[in-house]
C-alpha cells in the first residue's frame, strides 16, 4: 500500500489489511447474524447468509471518485492503475484468514450458537466493495474464478466509471452492482467529484454494457437529501438504459468520514426513499418487491421470480420487521 498513514488509519478503524492493497472488515450485519440471528437486507432480498459473508476490497487506496456521501477513507489521489498487485490466490486465502481472525472472538460467546460460528469460518459469500474501486484490481477475473471454484458467491460493486473492466469480466460475478448516484452530469460532478473529465460518459457506457451481461445485475441509487434525491424521470432513463434485474434505491447514512462533508440533515428518512422508489417504479414498470427500513433500502424488480440465489428461498429468511409495506 502506497500511503502508510492511510494504512495505520484503516487498521485503527478495524480493517484487517491484506497484502499490499487489500483489506477485510467485519460487517455490522455479520455480527448481528452471529449474535442475534438477523441477516442484512441482502439476506432478505437475495438470500445470502450474513454470518458467512466476507466483506473486502482488493483496491483500498485506488479510486477515481471522491464521493461526498462515502463513509470510507479517501486517502488517494487520482489513482487509476495498480503498478504492483498481489496474486488472486494469495488475496483470497489471506482474506479468509483475516475474516477468521476477526471472528475468533465470537467463539464461546454464549449469545452465539456454536454451529453458526463454525459455519462462519467457511465463507460462502464475498462482497467485493468496502473502499476504493475494485475493478481497478487487474486480476479480478482470476479472483472471481477462484471464489466460484470454492463455492463462494460474489457480489461485485463498481462505480461504473471503468467500462473496459466490465467488458473484460470473465467470469462474471454472481451479482454485479453499478452505483448510479446522480441523475445527470452536473449533479454527478458536484456530488462525486470525479478525477476524470469524462467520468459521466464512462458511466453511461458502462450502463449500456451492463444491459447485455448475462449475470444478476443491480443498479443502486444512493440518495442524499438536497443533493440527488428527486429527478425521478432522469433516474428512470438511466435505469432503462441498463435494464438491470433489480434496482435498489437506498438512503445515505450520516456516518464515518461522510460527516466531514455532509450534515445530518442530508440523510433521508426511509419514507422518503420509499416514496422515491414508488415513483421510480411507476416510470420504469418495475415492481416494489421488498424493503428494509433498518437499511433504508427498497428492492425493485420486474418479477419476484429469480430474486433469490440458487438454493435459497424466502422461507429461509427471517420475517420482515415492522408493519407490511402497504401499511406504510
Amino acid at each position: 500500500m502506497a500511503d502508510q498513514d492511510l494504512s495505520a488509519e484503516l487498521a485503527g478503524q478495524g480493517y484487517q489489511l491484506v497484502g499490499r492493497h487489500s483489506a477485510v472488515k467485519l460487517c455490522y450485519w455479520s455480527r448481528e447474524s452471529l449474535v442475534r440471528g438477523r441477516d442484512c437486507y441482502k439476506g432478505r432480498f437475495y438470500g445470502i447468509e450474513s454470518h458467512r459473508c466476507l466483506q473486502m476490497s482488493p483496491a483500498i487506496d485506488s479510486c477515481n471518485l471522491h464521493c461526498r456521501f462515502c463513509w470510507r477513507n479517501q486517502g488517494w489521489e487520482n489513482d487509476e492503475t495498480m503498478p504492483e498487485f498481489d496474486d488472486p490466490e494469495l488475496l483470497l486465502d489471506r482474506s479468509v484468514e483475516a475474516q477468521r481472525r476477526i471472528l475468533s472472538g465470537f467463539k464461546g460467546d454464549p449469545s452465539v450458537l456454536a454451529e453458526r460460528w463454525e459455519e462462519s469460518q467457511t465463507p460462502r459469500h464475498i462482497a467485493i466493495s468496502l473502499t476504493g474501486e475494485p475493478t481497478l484490481y487487474p486480476k479480478m477475473n482470476r479472483f472471481l474464478e477462484l471464489c466460484h471454484e470454492r463455492g463462494i458467491t460474489t457480489f461485485l460493486v463498481t462505480n461504473g466509471t471503468n467500462p473496459d473492466a466490465l467488458r473484460a469480466l470473465d467470469p462474471l460475478p454472481t451479482q454485479l452492482y453499478v452505483s448510479v448516484t446522480a441523475p445527470n452530469e452536473e449533479v454527478f460532478r458536484r456530488l462525486t467529484l470525479p478525477a476524470q473529465e469524462d467520468a459521466w460518459r464512462r458511466l453511461l457506457e458502462s450502463l449500456a454494457i451492463v444491459r447485455d451481461l448475462r449475470t444478476r445485475r443491480v443498479v443502486r441509487h444512493t440518495l442524499v437529501r438536497g443533493w440527488n434525491l428527486g429527478w425521478v424521470d432522469s433516474y428512470a432513463s438511466l435505469d432503462l438504459l441498463a435494464r438491470p434485474d433489480f434496482i435498489e434505491p437506498k438512503g445515505y447514512v450520516y456516518m464515518g468520514r461522510s460527516r466531514q462533508r455532509l450534515g445530518r440533515d442530508q440523510e433521508p428518512s426511509h419514507s422518503e426513499v420509499h416514496g422515491f422508489a414508488e415513483r421510480l417504479a411507476g416510470r420504469t414498470a418495475y415492481r416494489l418487491l421488498d424493503e428494509s427500513s433498518d437499511s433504508k433500502v427498497v428492492l425493485l424488480g420486474r418479477s419476484k421470480e429469480g430474486r433469490f440465489l440458487p438454493g435459497r428461498t424466502p422461507a429461509a429468511l427471517e420475517p420482515p420487521s415492522g408493519p407490511p409495506m402497504a401499511a406504510r
